[in-house]
């Protein structure tokens, strides 16, 4: 088992530095389908280990002055208060209900990143942004 959490742990690392995305889309379902964690306890887990992973990959992206610190600032006080809603209204949700609700906000997510990434390839300039 600690072998295994090492090779998640590594790989959802990487995957939030390099990616930018939160480790919680690799730990959760790690957790829940490879470990037989509950809903609940794989989310509370992962939460509290992206924690070390955010610190260390934000230092590497500050000092390559790739942090816009004023946006930094604004989204943390919000998202700490969006953690704290967050949070209760996940311990107030029935677990295998939470988990199809994690599942459908991953298969939305997935489904309008990669229709924006076709749109992209399209366009004129390749790779540029083309808004929200």
């Amino acid at each position: 088992m600690i072998l295994g959490l090492i090779v998640i742990g590594l790989l959802a690392g990487m995957l939030s530095a390099a990616l930018g995305v939160g480790g919680g889309i690799v730990y959760v379902p790690a957790l829940v389908t490879l470990f037989g964690f509950a809903q609940h306890e794989a989310q509370g887990s992962s939460l509290a280990v992206i924690v070390p992973t955010m610190i260390v990959a934000a230092a590497v992206h500050s000092k390559a002055k790739r942090v816009d610190w004023p946006t930094v600032i604004v989204l943390g006080a919000a998202a700490v208060v969006g953690g704290f809603l967050g949070a209760s209204s996940a311990l107030a949700i029935d677990g295998p209900l939470l988990r199809r609700l994690f599942a459908g906000f991953l298969v939305l997510v997935s489904i309008r990143m990669l229709a924006k990434t076709r749109r992209s390839a399209h366009a004129p300039g390749g790779d540029q942004p083309t808004g929200p």
